[in-house]
C-alpha cells in the first residue's frame, strides 16, 4: 500500500471511530485510559528495549544531546507517563456539558452544549511521552486521533501505541480511536494536512520549522504558535525585590522552553535601582545581556542590542533589555515584537494592572508572576495538547475544553415561532 492510501484508509477509520468515542461515557473513556495505564506498567521492559533501538540508532545518526535527552524513556518518565493519565482520569469530562442555559421571550431555553471537534490530527518530534498525552486527552474529549511521531522515535511510539491498543480493547472502544502512523515517509505528513474530509483540526509540536510547514500546506484548520518571544516588564510602581525575583525566574528556569522570557522592559524611573542588581544576578548564571542605549548608560557590559534582537526567540541564556518610559511604551512594544504567546507586568498598581490586562493581545497576560507558569499543568488543564496563539476557540494551553467546540441548544415544549 502506497502513502496516499495509507493515509487514506487511517482517515476513513479515524473517522468512523469518531463517531463511536464521542458516544462513549466517561466511565468507559476513563475505563480506557485506566487500561492504557495498565498495559504501559506490564509492558515496561519492551518499552525501554524499544526506546533503546532508537537511542543507539539517533547516537548513530548524529542528534544533539538535546534532541536525545527529548527521546530518552527512562523508568521516570514512564512514571511521569503513568501519572499523567491518572491525572486526566481524574479530570472532569467536558463532554455534554450545558452551559448559559437561560430562558428567552419566547419561552425557549437557550444554552450550549461541549461536543468534540471529531478526529484530531498531531504531529510531534522526538518526546515519546507526547503519544501517551495526546491519546489521553483526545480520548477523554472524545476525539478520535491520528499521531504522526518523528522517525526519531518509531519504534518507542509503536511500543506505546500497543499499548494504546490494548487498553482500548478492554474498555471495548474501537481500536481506531487512537492511530499512531506506523511509516517514516515525510509524505505521510502532507497526505494528514490535507485530508478535510477525514481530519477536522491539526495540532503540530515542533519546531519552528515544522510548525511553519504545517500552517503553509495545510488544508486543515491547525492549533498552533510559533514562536515564544515572551517580556516582563518592570512598572514604576513594582515592589523591585519581587520584580528580581520573577524576572530571574522567567529567564533561567528553563532556557528552551516556549514559555520562557526573551526580553525584558524596564520602566525608566527604576532601571537605575534594578537593572544593576538583575546585570549580577544574570551575570553569575552566564546570561548574556542585549541591551538598549539606555539599559547600557545603567549596566556598562550589557552588549548592544540590534534590532532583530526584540523579535528573537533565543531559547537559550540570552536576554534582550529595554528602558521605556512608560507602561504605555511598553504595551506597544510587546503587541509589535511579541509573539501573542505571554507577558507579564510587575506593579503594585491595581490600575495599571487591569489596563496591562485588557491591552496586551497575549494568548496569556500575568500579574506580578513569572511567565513561566503559562502551562496547562500549572492552569489546572491536568496536561496540554499544546499552546495556541491563535485567535480561534483555543487559546493559551490547549486541555480538553480547548479540544471540544460548543453547539447551541434549544430546549422547548411544543414551542412555535409567531
Amino acid at each position: 500500500m502506497d502513502v496516499k492510501d495509507y493515509m487514506l484508509q487511517l482517515g476513513q477509520q479515524a473517522r468512523a471511530a469518531s463517531a463511536a468515542i464521542a458516544k462513549a461515557d466517561s466511565g468507559e473513556k476513563n475505563q480506557a485510559l485506566i487500561a492504557i495505564a495498565q498495559a504501559i506498567e506490564l509492558a515496561r521492559d519492551e518499552l525501554i528495549a524499544a526506546n533503546q533501538k532508537d537511542m543507539a540508532r539517533g547516537q548513530a545518526n548524529g542528534l544533539d544531546a538535546a534532541l536525545l535527552d527529548r527521546l530518552e524513556l527512562t523508568p521516570a518518565r514512564i512514571d511521569g507517563m503513568l501519572e499523567g493519565l491518572k491525572q486526566v482520569v481524574a479530570l472532569p469530562d467536558p463532554v455534554g456539558g450545558i452551559t448559559d442555559l437561560d430562558y428567552r421571550p419566547s419561552g425557549i431555553q437557550v444554552g450550549k452544549m461541549r461536543v468534540p471537534l471529531g478526529v484530531i490530527g498531531i504531529i510531534y518530534e522526538s518526546r515519546p511521552n507526547v503519544t501517551i498525552e495526546a491519546a489521553s486527552l483526545c480520548l477523554k474529549s472524545g476525539n478520535a486521533a491520528i499521531l504522526r511521531g518523528g522517525s526519531e522515535a518509531i519504534e518507542s511510539n509503536q511500543a506505546l501505541a500497543k499499548c494504546i491498543r490494548e487498553g482500548l480493547a478492554v474498555s471495548g472502544l474501537p481500536e481506531h480511536v487512537v492511530q499512531v502512523l506506523e511509516t517514516t515517509d515525510r509524505a505521510a505528513v502532507g497526505e494528514l494536512i490535507t485530508m478535510q474530509e477525514h481530519v477536522d483540526v491539526i495540532v503540530p509540536r515542533g519546531g519552528k520549522g515544522l510548525i511553519e510547514r504545517i500552517s503553509k500546506d495545510a488544508k486543515v484548520t491547525v492549533i498552533k504558535h510559533l514562536d515564544g518571544i515572551c517580556h516582563v516588564y518592570i512598572d514604576s510602581d513594582a515592589d523591585l525585590s519581587k520584580a528580581v525575583n520573577v524576572a530571574i525566574n522567567a529567564k533561567t528556569h528553563r532556557y528552551g522552553t516556549c514559555n520562557t522570557m526573551e526580553t525584558l522592559l524596564v520602566n525608566e524611573s527604576v532601571a537605575a535601582k534594578v537593572l544593576p542588581q538583575l546585570a549580577t544576578a544574570f551575570g553569575e548564571l552566564d546570561v548574556e545581556l542585549r541591551g538598549c542605549e539606555k539599559s547600557r548608560e545603567q549596566v556598562a557590559s550589557m552588549k548592544e542590542a540590534t534590532a532583530e534582537d526584540w523579535s528573537t526567540e533565543y531559547l537559550a541564556p540570552v536576554l534582550a533589555v529595554k528602558v521605556v518610559a512608560d507602561m504605555a511604551e511598553a504595551i506597544v512594544h510587546i503587541n509589535q515584537y511579541g509573539s501573542h504567546h505571554t507577558d507579564s507586568i510587575i506593579t503594585e498598581n491595581y490600575t495599571k494592572a487591569r489596563q496591562f490586562l485588557r491591552q496586551v493581545d497575549s494568548s496569556s497576560v500575568m500579574v506580578n508572576a513569572s511567565t513561566r507558569f503559562a502551562d496547562g499543568f500549572e492552569y489546572g488543564l491536568g496536561a496540554e495538547i499544546g499552546i495556541s496563539t491563535d485567535k480561534i476557540h483555543a487559546r493559551g494551553p490547549v486541555g480538553l475544553d480547548g479540544l471540544t467546540s460548543q453547539k447551541w441548544v434549544v430546549l422547548g415544549d411544543g414551542h412555535i415561532r409567531h
